[in-house]
């Protein structure tokens, strides 16, 4: 017995860093199918586990009882591993986002925007959501719930030598980050450069690739038409792939807001799978 314990610490040590080559797991960003859940969710999470997606990024129950919908995940091996929560709630009562976590025993709570005047957000309140995310993650950590923030392209407005986004990467003590790279390549960053610059700040990628010849925005809006299948845009989707393994990025999580997000997820999720392949 002692020999083969012996044997399978041995097997692990040396398997570990071939397994950590493909630590990361493809995901999807629910609202990618927020119009079709509305006519059928049980087919539609049969068609997502169909593509080769286990991980979801979700937190609603399309109308279904707890149950009901822990019936339909697990029927078709599927998970929520993240939650959103808004920006207002987390300035009122945490408990909701924790409860609401914990239901789906889901690691990540993300906050998606912060409220601010249309348009580009000021360093002053890029300062006052710092502070209430370190203090929110600091709360979360304790519950073994990890906070992050997704970046929307109204972070970009020019501050001293950078620009406002830069502040809340520096001090993002007690939360990381959900990058949107189509979004932050909206407002006029470079997803790769910034990824590499805090390195280990990224659990989680939404990985949505660009038009080629989309203007850009700094307001945080933009034509949703232009998402395109991961590979076929103006995004180094595949330098970011190839970034997340070395930085062991968790879940390279799909969000495509076209129209035609069903044709091009199954696409998208071959072109990653491709990517995670190589050496």
């Amino acid at each position: 017995m002692k020999i083969r314990v012996k044997l399978l610490f041995l097997f692990l040590f040396i398997m570990s860093p071939l397994m950590k080559l493909h630590a990361q797991e493809v995901a999807l960003q629910l609202y990618s199918l927020r119009n079709e859940m509305k006519i059928d969710p049980v087919k539609y999470h049969q068609l997502i586990s169909e593509w080769g997606i286990s991980a979801l990024e979700g937190g609603g129950g399309y109308g279904m009882s707890d149950d009901a919908y822990a019936k339909l995940l697990a029927d078709n091996n599927l998970s929520v591993i993240g939650v959103g929560a808004d920006y207002n709630q987390l300035t009122k009562d945490l408990q909701p986002i924790i409860d609401q976590a914990k239901k789906y025993d889901a690691k990540y709570v993300t906050c998606y925007w912060i409220p601010h005047t249309d348009g580009p957000i000021s360093i002053e309140e890029i300062k006052i959501a710092t502070a209430l995310f370190n203090a929110v993650g600091e709360e979360l950590k304790k519950e073994g719930i990890t906070f992050l923030y997704h970046p929307h392209g109204y972070e970009f407005a020019k501050n001293g030598k950078g620009v406002t986004f830069d502040y809340m990467l520096k001090n993002a003590k007690n939360f990381a980050f959900n990058m949107d790279v189509f979004w932050v390549k909206m407002g006029g960053g470079d997803p790769l450069k910034i990824m590499k610059k805090y390195p280990g700040k990224f659990p989680v990628l939404h990985l949505k690739d660009r038009k080629n010849g989309t203007p850009g925005s700094k307001d945080g809006h933009g034509d949703v038409e232009t998402n395109v299948v991961l590979g076929t845009g103006d995004i180094d989707i595949a330098g970011l792939i190839k970034e997340s393994k070395k930085q062991g990025t968790e879940y390279l999580s799909i969000e495509d807001e076209s129209s035609r997000s069903v044709r091009q997820i199954p696409l998208s999720v071959a072109f990653i799978k491709k990517e995670l392949e190589k050496n």
